[in-house]
C-alpha cells in the first residue's frame, strides 16, 4: 500500500466512475454503483432524507486501493442499529451528536463489505487506513463519532484493530448445509416440525397461488407499480413511509441486471403478493414484502420458503431474510451474529458506551444461545 495515497471524499457516487467503484464492490448487490446511484439518484438517499453522500476514495479515482461508501449522517433512521440513546447522553452534555459519519448502505441491514479494498498483500492495511481516514475526516469537521455498519469479517477485524468498539446483535439466516432440494431440506427438521412446515405450504397452495421468480428488467412498467404499491403500502400500515420511490425502485430494476430478483404471487390474473430480493454469487438477500390481502401463510411461503427454494435451486450457501423475527427460526432460520463498530470522539461517554456495549453483548450471546434451542432440526446423535 502506498502510505501517502491521497484520501478524497466525493458527495456522491457519480463522482467516480462506475467502473473504478465496482472493481472493488465485485457482485456484493448493495455495494454496486447501480444501487447507490439509484438510492441517490432518485432523491431516497439525501441531504433531505438525513443521508449526506460523502464517499470515501483511497489513492488515484481512476483506479482506487479502496473506497468506502460513507454517509453524513442527520439522525439514525434507516440504519437498524440504533444509537437513540447515545444520542440523548451526547446531548445532556451539550455535545452535538448529530451530523455523524456512517459507513453504510442505506436502509440496509445485510452483511457485507463496507471497507472495499483491493485485494492482495496489504489488504488489511488497507481496511485499517480506511478507517483512519474516516477518523481523520470526523475530528477535522468535528463530528461526534463514526460507525460502519453490518461489517463483514474482514471489516470487522479491521476495526477491531484501528481500535473501534465492537457491537453485536443477533439476526437469523439459513445456510445451506448440502441439501438437495427443499424436500431434503425439510426431511433435517424434527417430525412435528416438518409436519407443520408442510401443512403451511399445502394453505398457500390450496388457495390456487402460483409463485414465478423474474430478474428486475423483466418486469415491465405495470408489474414494476405494482410490485412498489404492494411494497409500499405494507410500510404505510405500519404507520411508515417507504423508504424506496417508485422512481428508485424502476432505476434499480434496469440497471441491476440479475442481482435483483422479484417474487410475484399470482391468484388468476392479478398480483396479490411481491417480495424483492438482490442476491450475490452465493447469497441471497430479502428486503420488500407486501401483500393485497391476509392470506393463510403467504407471508412465510413468498418471504421464506420460497427464498429457500430459490438458494437450493441456484447453489446460493446463504440468505438472509431480514431483521428480528423469531417466526423464523420454525422455517429453519438459525441465530447469527452481525456486527457494527463504532468510534465515539468524546472519552467519557466512550468509556460509558465500552461498558454497555460489553453488557449488551453478553445479553445478546444468551438470546442467541436461548433462540438456538427452537430451531427446528432434528438432534443430533
Amino acid at each position: 500500500m502506498n502510505a501517502r495515497a491521497p484520501v478524497r471524499f466525493l458527495a456522491g457516487i457519480d463522482a467516480i466512475a462506475p467502473g473504478a467503484w465496482n472493481a472493488l464492490a465485485g457482485d456484493e448487490p448493495f455495494l454496486r454503483h447501480e444501487f447507490l446511484a439509484a438510492l441517490e439518484g432518485t432523491r431516497c438517499a439525501a441531504p433531505a432524507t438525513g443521508w449526506r453522500a460523502h464517499h470515501l476514495v483511497l489513492g488515484d479515482p481512476e483506479a482506487p486501493e479502496a473506497v468506502a461508501p460513507l454517509y453524513e449522517k442527520s439522525h439514525s433512521w434507516g440504519e437498524f442499529v440504533f444509537d437513540f440513546a447515545w444520542a440523548r447522553a451526547f446531548e445532556s452534555r451539550g455535545i452535538d451528536y448529530y451530523p455523524k459519519l456512517l459507513a453504510a448502505v442505506p436502509f440496509t441491514p445485510a452483511t457485507g463489505p463496507r471497507l472495499l479494498v483491493r485485494d492482495g498483500p496489504g489488504a488489511p492495511q488497507r481496511r485499517v487506513a480506511v478507517l483512519e481516514a474516516i477518523v481523520a475526516e470526523a475530528g477535522a469537521r468535528g463530528r461526534s463519532s463514526a460507525h460502519a455498519l453490518f461489517l463483514d469479517e474482514p471489516g470487522r477485524e479491521a476495526a477491531q484493530a484501528a481500535g473501534w468498539l465492537l457491537r453485536r446483535d443477533c439476526h437469523f439466516q439459513w445456510r445451506q448445509k448440502g441439501y438437495r432440494d427443499f424436500e431434503d431440506f425439510l426431511a433435517s427438521f424434527s417430525a412435528e416440525k416438518r409436519k407443520k412446515a408442510k401443512r403451511e405450504r399445502r394453505r398457500v397452495a390450496e388457495l390456487g397461488i402460483r409463485f414465478e421468480f423474474r430478474a428486475g428488467h423483466a418486469l415491465d412498467a405495470a408489474l414494476l407499480a405494482r410490485v412498489h404499491a404492494l411494497h409500499a403500502d405494507t410500510f404505510h400500515r405500519h404507520g411508515h413511509v417507504p423508504y424506496l420511490s417508485p422512481e428508485c425502485m424502476a432505476r434499480m430494476a434496469a440497471t441491476m441486471g440479475e442481482s435483483m430478483q422479484v417474487l410475484l404471487a399470482w391468484k388468476d390474473d392479478e398480483v396479490v403478493a411481491t417480495s424483492v430480493f438482490f442476491r450475490s454469487a452465493d447469497s441471497l438477500y430479502g428486503r420488500y414484502w407486501g401483500a393485497s390481502g391476509d392470506f393463510n401463510g403467504l407471508h412465510f411461503e413468498a418471504c421464506y420458503y420460497q427464498g429457500i427454494e430459490y438458494c437450493l435451486r441456484s447453489g446460493l450457501a446463504r440468505f438472509e431474510p431480514g431483521t428480528q423475527g423469531e417466526h423464523k427460526l420454525a422455517r429453519g432460520f438459525e441465530p447469527t451474529f452481525t456486527w457494527s463498530a463504532h468510534w465515539i470522539g468524546d472519552r467519557t461517554l466512550r468509556a460509558a458506551i465500552a461498558s454497555y456495549l460489553a453488557r449488551e453483548a453478553e445479553a445478546v450471546g444468551e438470546y442467541a444461545e436461548a433462540a438456538a434451542q427452537h430451531v427446528p432440526y432434528r438432534a443430533g446423535p
